[in-house]
């Protein structure tokens, strides 16, 4: 399957065509893939001078991981690991039942409520985060201190209206009728969610779960706010403690730097599939 560019260079041919959509396409790769090459030929290489940026490595060497080490940088990646894990599998959890109750269900208030996680959606982080933090210090109803916890970075990321809405907007494309012949059959409503439509949800569970995983391992604000000790930061806030350290040289920020993108990469190379296909399906035909 061909696609046409946006810039409509398919349609050019000849000579001299293909020699400018050559030199189009090298521009535009060395533009976005440079720095992450930039960055990964650094972080093994030794850096002193903190101006220098190379495309190629200049001695190969693991000792910018090792001194990390020392920071505890490993601590923070596995505590970053502990958040977006348990966050983004409650995340998806509320997710595909709220979805399913809006999108299927009936009831008052349904606008109200889309209105409310529409709403959520708009507020910045910062307007949120003095509330945020007199609720994590004492938990309504349980009186629970969520302050310097796993629990206090990964509840409040428990739910999100994209999610919820991305979800909501596939299911309505499900047919009724698959529900319909699988209650027929004797199916109950939860093993005709499970079986029928889950299944067929997968694209918008690929996109959920990239936008999702980003949300939750960028997270700068709400770490900041629970994290009191720095056995708790998460890899976001260590990168900024690391930088403002005097003693800490370039080389361990870059492979701190790498540490905290490797991540973000496989998880869009683990979900691809279902990324692109809830990318462009429009809607489901049964």
């Amino acid at each position: 399957m061909r696609f046409d560019s946006a810039l409509g260079l398919e349609a050019k041919k000849g000579p001299l065509a293909t020699t400018g959509k050559v030199l189009v396409y090298s521009v535009m790769v060395l533009v976005f893939t440079g720095p992450l090459v930039g960055l990964l030929v650094s972080a093994f290489s030794k850096t002193l001078d903190p101006t220098s940026f190379s495309l190629w490595p200049d001695e190969f060497t693991l000792e910018n991981f090792t001194q990390a080490a020392d920071k505890n940088v490993y601590l923070y990646l596995f505590n970053s690991f502990v958040v977006v894990g348990f966050g983004l599998a409650l995340q998806m959890i509320v997710s595909v039942f709220a979805a399913y109750s809006l999108a299927r269900k009936k009831f008052r208030g349904m606008t109200f409520v889309m209105l409310i996680m529409l709403a959520t959606m708009m507020l910045p982080e910062e307007i949120i985060a003095i509330p945020l933090s007199l609720v994590l210090a004492d938990m309504p109803l349980i009186h629970a201190n969520l302050i310097n916890s796993y629990a206090g970075m990964i509840l409040p990321v428990g739910a999100w209206g994209f999610s919820i809405l991305v979800m909501t907007e596939f299911m309505k494309e499900v047919p009724v009728e698959l529900e319909e012949a699988a209650r027929i059959d004797g199916a109950g409503e939860l093993r005709t969610f499970f079986t029928i439509i889950l299944p067929l949800c997968k694209p918008a569970l690929g996109v959920i779960g990239v936008f999702g995983f980003t949300m939750i391992w960028d997270q700068y604000l709400l770490p900041l706010i629970v994290a009191n000790e720095s056995s708790h930061w998460t890899l976001p806030i260590a990168l900024r403690s690391l930088r403002s350290d005097e003693e800490v040289g370039i080389g361990i920020l870059l492979a701190a730097s790498l540490l905290a993108l490797l991540p973000s990469v496989i998880a869009f190379l683990a979900f691809q599939r279902q990324f692109m296909r809830g990318l462009t399906s429009g809607a489901i035909k049964g």
